[in-house]
Formats: structure tokens, sequence, C-alpha cells
């Protein structure tokens, strides 16, 4: 934590990027800063727009309600802790409930309390000698670590039921490949921010063996899926008042996961109402912009992506977008390639994908959309939002919801659009391929070709890629054409078809779990659209460049999504 706030320059508003000098790295990298600038904290802002109003009781008050849910909190922990129904589930209180503490108490604590005895000890001991070394000693520092966790993941845990060392000696190797690629086809691969590539890595490890190789970590995922589940299901008592319970039984996509979306999707906005989602966002992109040494604009869509979705995690930078470099913009669409939305995590789950992967999968994608991004494209100007990190939701005042009911009726009704959009298109998508596929198999039967499909095309283009994930080799064919769908339908036609596939002829666990990983993301043709069309209405000066580098995107969102699921084969 940081002992000092430097001075913060003015946002600019208006103008174009600077082109820095690219005679050598850029002074700002994590692995170069001076010790001066070490220590350097970032602003975070939260712009809402409001007006200046009366005091009303809740503020007034807000202290002592505040410290009255302190209170409340920590004695329903006690009685958890203590009563022998629920004390197997500590971990996850214990969590939740100081969460919640000490996210109340320091409202009112300064951060210095906790941020001086820390920097007492970790400017001297750590910080100080650390960037005494020279740049190519960290790097290489970097390098090592990274090496060993990878090596350390795939080779020093036991085996899980129906995988061999060799197995996970693929994936190694698939790893190392996958960043070839990416090192081979970057646009400067002089200017690629190696610290920021390394922690991309480590961090994706690091996760991954969090929640599948410690009981904490796979307690903490699994309470949030569970929860994610429970709480979605709660849909359904909606459903049923306008149905009957015998329909919302056969889990139907149009009754149950359209309901579930639209619900989620009004409850979201509530929370955006009470700041709970700015809160969560503007610290997630915190993080990732002090470890990963991106600008704020990036760490924030980057940090908003799983959450949102592609299209609104670029609205929260929306004074920004127009101002942002090629390489920002082409970061910005990467990570909405990579993840998935949380108003979509209730389609998934409701067929059937375990929530756990669903979850992890898009939190390990944030640090690798960033650091696949920054190999292909690395940066070459000076961002403007460097050094701030700032959460706009661009709302008129005309426009916000007078109170939390109101924002919550206004979200079921952006809701039912958003619902509505993901019927029609997954309708006509899946329509379409069948023509298309209908089309290629009166051809291919010319050719004595019975079964010719556009998945079986590309399924086998994508055959040396899957074997790089560490798939069972009877199963890569039939693994890499569920890819192929998802990159030319969608995930849900995917999703759909996996799920099919495990009732009559089930995968492996190894290859459906990494399967499971690797179909977790919105890269595909028809994203590829909304991209180009959400920012492009967003900085129509930039639409050129945005249209230009679309397609290197989703196609690092792809990888990025695959590469989660690789590094997730090492450790089944």
């Amino acid at each position: 934590m940081a002992t000092s706030q430097p001075p913060v320059e003015p946002i600019v508003e208006s103008g174009t990027p600077v082109k820095r000098n690219t005679s050598r790295p850029p002074s700002t990298d994590s692995f170069k800063r001076e010790k001066n600038t070490a220590d350097d904290d970032v602003e975070v802002q939260v712009s809402t727009k409001d007006e200046e109003t009366p005091v009303t009781f809740s503020q007034r008050y807000r202290p002592f309600i505040l410290w009255s849910l302190a209170m409340l909190i920590l004695g329903w922990w006690v009685s958890a802790t203590v009563l022998k129904a629920t004390r197997h589930r500590w971990i996850v209180q214990t969590l939740f409930a100081w969460a919640f503490i000490l996210i109340i108490a320091f409202r009112y604590i300064p951060n210095s309390v906790v941020a001086r005895p820390v920097s007492a000890i970790w400017d001297p001991l750590v910080q100080r000698p650390w960037y005494k070394l020279p740049y190519r000693a960290r790097l290489a520092v970097g390098w090592l670590c990274l090496l060993a966790i990878v090596f350390g993941s795939a080779f020093g845990f036991k085996l899980e039921k129906g995988t061999t060392f060799g197995d996970r000696a693929i994936n190694v190797l698939g790893l190392f490949v996958f960043q070839l690629g990416f090192w081979a086809t970057s646009a400067n691969r002089k200017e690629i921010p190696w610290p920021t590539v390394i922690v991309g890595l480590f961090l994706q490890q690091v996760i991954a063996l969090f929640v599948l190789k410690t009981g904490a970590g796979f307690s903490i995922f699994k309470w949030i899926a569970t929860l994610a589940s429970d709480f979605l299901n709660q849909a359904e008592a909606g459903a049923t008042f306008f149905f009957d319970a015998d329909t919302i039984s056969k889990h139907w996509f149009f009754v149950n996961t359209l309901a579930s979306i639209i619900f989620f999707i009004a409850f979201v906005q509530m929370m955006y109402y009470l700041g709970v989602m700015q809160w969560v966002i503007k610290n997630f992109a915190w993080f990732f912009f002090k470890i990963m040494n991106v600008s704020g604009a990036e760490a924030v869509v980057a940090a908003a992506s799983p959450w949102i979705g592609q299209g609104e995690s670029a609205c929260l930078v929306r004074p920004y977008i127009d101002l942002m470099t090629e390489s920002e913009l082409h970061l910005t669409m990467t990570s909405g390639f990579s993840t998935i939305a949380g108003s979509v995590l209730a389609a998934y789950i409701s067929l059937g994908v375990p929530a756990e992967n669903l979850v992890t999968s898009s939190v390990m994608s944030i640090p690798a959309s960033m650091s696949i991004s920054k190999m292909r494209l690395p940066e070459t100007e000076e961002p403007v939002t460097r050094g701030h990190v700032t959460v706009d939701r661009g709302e008129s005042n005309a426009k916000r919801p007078a109170n939390a009911l109101h924002a919550f009726s206004q979200g079921a009704v952006f809701g039912l659009v958003v619902a509505g959009q993901i019927l029609t298109n997954v309708l006509t998508v899946l329509s379409l391929v069948a023509a298309i596929n209908g089309l290629l198999t009166w051809v291919g039967r010319g050719f004595g070709i019975h079964n010719l499909t556009l998945q079986l095309v590309i399924g086998y283009v994508f055959y040396p890629v899957t074997f790089f994930l560490g798939v069972p080799r009877a199963e890569i064919l039939t693994v890499s054409q569920f890819f192929a769908t998802k990159l030319v339908a969608n995930e849900f036609a995917a999703y759909l078809q996996l799920q099919s596939l495990m009732k009559t002829a089930p995968l492996s666990f190894r290859a459906y779990t990494i399967c499971s990983y690797g179909l977790c993301g919105f890269a595909n043709l028809g994203s590829l659209g909304i991209q180009i069309g959400v920012l492009g209405a967003l900085a129509p000066s930039r639409s050129k460049v945005i249209a230009r580098i679309a397609f290197s995107a989703m196609v690092c969102g792809f990888l990025s999504t695959l590469q989660t699921a690789g590094i997730v084969g090492m450790l089944l």
C-alpha cells in the first residue's frame, strides 16, 4: 500500500494521443521505475455527475447505520462460527463477514493507519533492494519465478484420474508455443512490455492453483458460484407466475434462462444506483493497474468485463474512448472477447455448466487478456489516462433513477431488451449455421463426404491448438469442433451442444473441464460486430482504427480463453 499520494495532472478532455519516444522503453514500467516513483499510488475516481443536494436523513445518520450494520455482521460471524450446523463453513463466513466489516471501517479509518506500518517494513526490506537491481536482473528473476510456478504446477502435484504427466507436459509446451506465436506476430517486438506479460502469466497460474489445489480457494470460489446459482434461481418464482411449475421443470431456454437474465440485469442496475458495482470495479481496476502497469482506462475496462460485459464495460470510460491509443483500444476489445458477462452467467449455469468453472475462467482471463494484447500490439504512445482510474457511468441527471426501486425497474426493462437480443441472435445465428452446413453437406456428398460441416472444417484447423491444451487424443477433434462452433456461432450454441453430448456420449472429466473453460468467452463473429458497433459509436473519430484491429483483438481474446483452459489442464 502506498504511503504518499502524488499530485495528479488534469485529465485531458480533447486532443490526440501523444507519440512517445520509442528509442528506449517507457520509464513507467513496473520493472524499470526508479525508487522515488515506485511507491506512487494511482488516483481512483468515481464520476456520477450528481448535483449538490440538501443533506438527507440517510446521509446524516449514515455513520450510526453503518456501524450498527458492522456490529450485526460481527454478531452473525460469531454465531455462525460457534454453531455446529454452520461451523464447517468458517473460511467463507470469515472472509464474507470481515470483508464487509473492513469496508465499513475504512470509510472512517485513514489509510495511513495501515499504510505507514506496512511501508516501514516493505520499503527498506523489499522495495529499495529490488529497485537497486539492474532492469535485466529483475526481468531474469521474473522469468525464473514464472518458470518455477509453471513447472511446479505441472509436475509437483498428484495426477488426477485419467491424466498422465505426458498430458501435463503437453500443456506446458502449449503455453510456450502460445507465447512464441504472440511474440512472432507482434506488431512491435522491441516494445513488448515483458513485465506485464510475466505478471499476467504468473497471475493466471496463481489463480488456477488457488482454486484447484487449495481447500480454501476451492471453497471460496465454490461458494461464490453456488451463491450466484442460487441467487439466479430466484427468477423462477417470477417465471412460475406466468407459466407453471411443470414448464419451469423442463428448463426451457426461453423460460428459465431469459427470466434469470432479466432479473440479474435489473439487480445489477440497482447495485449501480447504490454504488456497489462502482466500488467493486474501482478496486479491481486499481489492483490490475498497480501490478500490470496498464493505463487507468484499460484497467477499468478489463476489470469490468467479467461483471457487465464487453459493450457496457467500455461505457464506463466513455469520456476517454476517443482519446485512447491503438494499444488501449486493442486491449479494451481483447478483454471483452476473453470473458463473459454476469448477465449471461445465468444462461450457462442453467445449461449445466459448473458455475465454479465459469467464475474461475473469467477471473483468470483478466490478466491473460492484458498480457496477450500487450504482446500483440505493444504501447508506443502515451495514454492520457496513465495514472488515473476513472469509473464514469456517463448518465445525465435527467436519466438517473429516483431511488433504488426505480433503478431496479429501469434495469428490468433493459434486461428485457438484452434477453430479446440474445433470443433473436441465438435463433438467427443457429439457423444461419444450419443453412451453411446444409449447403456444405450437399456439396460434400458430390465428393463422397457425407458429414461436411463448417464445424468439421474449422475443427480440423483447430486440431493442433486443441492438442496443445492437453485434451486426450481420442477427444481432440470433438473438443476442437466445439471451439469452432463457439467462434462461428457463439458460446451459447457450443455449450448447448456440449451439454447435449454429455447426456448421450459423455466426454472424459479432463476433456470436459478443458472444453468448458475454453468456451467461456465472447470471442465469436457476432461479438466482432458488436464490439465494432459499440466502440465506433463511442469514438467516431477512431472508427477506422477500431475496425482495423478488431479481428486481431477477437483472435487474441479467443486464444486467451484457450490459454486459461490449458493452464487449468496442467493441474488436472
